[in-house]
């Protein structure tokens, strides 16, 4: 098979083609890749932006839809000519390494969950079976975007209705959160942003007011638009300490909740006023979104169906795996919100 491999943090991906396939072992699936996603998790890996990697040379990737085409003893969710989502939360079967695959005398590393190569064998946990007719692309987003960004507002925030909300983040997982978070019907509903084009994409999908945060502070246009009060609830998905540390700041006391999702670099730090929790604020991190996949994908994926979420808007260009780091490039540039990686037709 072909993949893009992680040899050395810092550098590009390399394409490397030949590899084999070993043997699968007990709980592990065997995927033809259609379709990967990427998000800011890879930018991070790539860039060493997590810390010392351990585990180099590796596949990446984490969200994708493929084809079974076998697997290994004791799985029973899926069987060969299943379409499946991929993704890097963990759900019902058995829990299982990743492949090791060998090349040119040494192993590529794998998680339990991988998918910028042309197959990739995955962990029985790791994949939930999709309708045979759902669209590929849209497909990707369920491995990780929409399990986050959603299940933050259906799992966790649980916001009432007629509140005020703000998002931080206009991403995959932040537009994700607002796709949500508009059916709960809150009075405003602020998409925080650096990119014009990404906050008139949040306008189009329900925004009632956006902020373009490389002009002004956000924070305190979130007070000016609630009255001098901030917002009920705020959702971060910016990616860096000062994104998180604006979202709690723009929420009001008594009672006002934070949640983010995103995860800087590991060596950096949110600084927070401390007198700001004896005031009655809340801050969280969140976990993929709180999310089951074999039960919230299915529910997500009836919103789409039933056209009470527009995901289209979600996905940016079309990609080869040969132009993934041009892909992870204009992710980290703020051109795109999610990136389709095309690895097989």
């Amino acid at each position: 098979m072909k993949a893009a491999i992680l040899f050395e943090t810092g550098q590009p991906l390399k394409i490397v083609d030949g590899i084999a396939l070993p043997e699968l072992t007990t709980g592990q699936v065997q995927v033809k890749i259609l379709y990967s996603g990427l998000c800011h998790s890879q930018l991070m890996e790539v860039s060493g932006g997590r810390g010392e990697d351990k585990y180099l040379p590796h596949l990446l990737g984490h969200e994708g839809v493929g084809i079974v085409e076998s697997v290994g003893e004791g799985v029973s969710k899926v069987q060969p000519g299943d379409k499946v989502v991929i993704g890097w939360l963990k759900g019902d079967g058995l829990d299982a390494p990743g492949g090791k695959y060998p090349h040119d005398g040494y192993l590529i590393n794998s998680g339990s969950a991988t998918t910028l190569s042309e197959k990739s064998i995955v962990a029985e946990n790791r994949v939930v079976k999709l309708p045979a007719d759902f669209p590929e692309k849209i497909a990707i987003l369920f491995g990780c975007a929409l399990p986050t960004g959603m299940g933050i507002v259906f799992n966790e925030l649980k916001p009432e209705p007629e509140k005020h909300i703000a998002i931080f983040g206009m991403g995959g997982i932040g537009m994700s959160a607002l796709l949500a978070a508009k059916l709960f019907s809150p009075t405003k509903l602020i998409a925080v942003d650096v990119s014009p084009q990404k906050l008139e994409i949040a306008k189009q999908l329900g925004a009632t007011h956006t902020i373009d945060a490389s002009s002004c502070d956000p924070v305190s246009e979130i007070i000016k638009l609630t009255n001098n009060v901030g917002v009920d609830y705020s959702i971060e998905a910016g990616g860096t300490t000062r994104t998180i540390e604006q979202a709690f700041e723009s929420v009001k006391d008594n009672g006002g909740q934070c949640i983010f999702a995103s995860h800087p670099r590991a060596e950096e730090k949110i600084a927070l006023e401390p007198h700001a929790f004896h005031r009655g604020k809340s801050i969280r991190g969140s976990w993929g979104g709180g999310s089951k996949p074999d039960v919230d994908i299915p529910k997500f994926i009836k919103l789409y169906q039933n056209n009470e979420v527009d995901l289209e808007a979600l996905l940016s260009r079309v990609y080869r795996l040969d132009e993934v780091n041009e892909a992870l490039e204009d992710l980290k540039n703020k051109k795109i919100i999610r990136a389709v990686i095309e690895i097989a037709s």
